[in-house]
């Protein structure tokens, strides 16, 4: 039985909202000014709020603002009844977040009608949140331990190789071992870094000072940077013949430091989720208000459910592919372009072409701005 809390201050509104609701089967809650509401809210969190705008001392509006603040009541679905139905107060009910706007008096139906429709989509996103949670936790539960324990499998091997052979090791089956270990220890210290990125990304996400900091930061001259990362990425994965770069510099709106980390996880992910031999393209533009960092690659692709359910920890085609990494790559250049005030664009077509855009707006060079790294 869902539970309807019903807050004005006529009793005989009050009275007959509660009556009907009642014969509709729902459990109803009632109150007779924005204060007694609030409280019944938080006391008993209800499925559902309908709240009149017109009351003394404390109107709708402000019960709507006061519920928002509670974390615990914030989401309750938020239906506003009123006897004034003008476009200026609809609009500004609808700014502060309100799911519906009624105009009293309203027909029975009416009324029964907008309740359900809220309660039916609210268990709609309750159902998505709670899919992606579950989704959440698989992948945390299959990803994590494999990423874990394959470096540190392959450096208790090469330790326990060291330890029982040490005086009969010849030279180069020793650098052999030690090379072992330096990968393995290598790939380990990555992950946990990549971790230790996305965890710090989300404290500065919920944190307001420092979200304005990050803001404030510039770099000055990208595209030798970029060109710079793109190189060694390149190195690394001995695919320097196919990386191609048509970089643009501009003043933009992150420091040194994040654009490197953004750019090498979109690099990396270019790289490693592509076949030796086939192109990976770099670009960067300026074009007023927006610097665009367009990274394009010709492997595995994403289809567009993939695209909508990237997030932490999330991996695709792990049996199909053998592939090493968190999961965490895309996420974390996502989160990086979206705390900078900009967002990540990802198109692509499953084994064809996949093309990753990262938007940033461009610093103003009149203004005063941070430029620590």
């Amino acid at each position: 039985m869902k539970t309807i809390l019903v807050i004005d201050d006529d009793k005989a509104i009050r009275d007959l909202i509660q009556e009907l609701l009642t014969v509709e089967g729902f459990n109803v809650l009632a109150a007779e000014s924005g204060h007694a509401g609030i409280e019944l809210a938080q006391n008993h969190r209800p499925d559902l709020i309908l709240c009149d705008v017109q009351m003394p001392y404390m109107d709708g509006y402000n019960v709507l603002l006061s519920l928002q603040q509670n974390p615990s009541t914030a989401l309750i679905p938020f239906i506003f009844l009123t006897a004034s139905g003008t476009r200026e107060d609809l609009r500004r009910g609808m700014n502060l977040g309100a799911d519906d706007y009624l105009v009293k008096p309203c027909i029975p139906e009416e009324l029964i009608s907008a309740i359900v429709s809220r309660l039916e989509k609210q268990t709609v996103i309750q159902t998505q949140t709670q899919k992606q949670l579950d989704s959440l936790r698989t992948s945390i539960a299959m990803s994590l331990p494999h990423e874990f324990h394959t470096p540190l499998n392959g450096i208790l091997l090469y330790s326990e190789l060291l330890a029982e052979g040490y005086n009969t090791i010849e030279r180069t089956e020793l650098a052999n071992i030690a090379t072992g270990i330096r990968t393995s220890a290598d790939r380990l210290y990555r992950l946990v870094q990549k971790f230790l990125r996305y965890a710090q990304l989300e404290i500065i996400a919920r944190d307001p000072e420092r979200l304005e900091i990050l803001k404030k930061n510039i770099t000055h001259y990208p595209a030798p940077l970029i060109q710079d990362i793109a190189i060694h990425l390149a190195r690394n994965s001995r695919r320097e013949a196919d990386l191609h770069l048509n970089l643009e510099n501009a003043l933009i709106r992150i420091s040194d430091l994040k654009l490197q980390e953004l750019i090498e996880e979109l690099i990396e992910n270019a790289f490693k989720f592509s076949r030796a031999g086939t192109t990976v393209q770099v670009s960067s533009t300026a074009n007023s208000p927006q610097f665009t960092i367009c990274v394009t690659n010709t492997g595995r692709g994403m289809t567009a459910e993939q695209i909508a359910s990237l997030g932490a920890y999330m991996q695709f085609d792990r049996k199909i592919y053998e592939q090493q990494g968190s999961g965490l790559g895309l996420t974390i250049a996502k989160r990086l372009t979206e705390l900078h005030g900009g967002s990540l664009m990802i198109e692509s077509t499953p084994g064809e072409l996949t093309i990753v855009q990262a938007i940033l707006p461009l610093a103003d060079p009149n203004v005063d701005t941070l430029s620590a790294a």
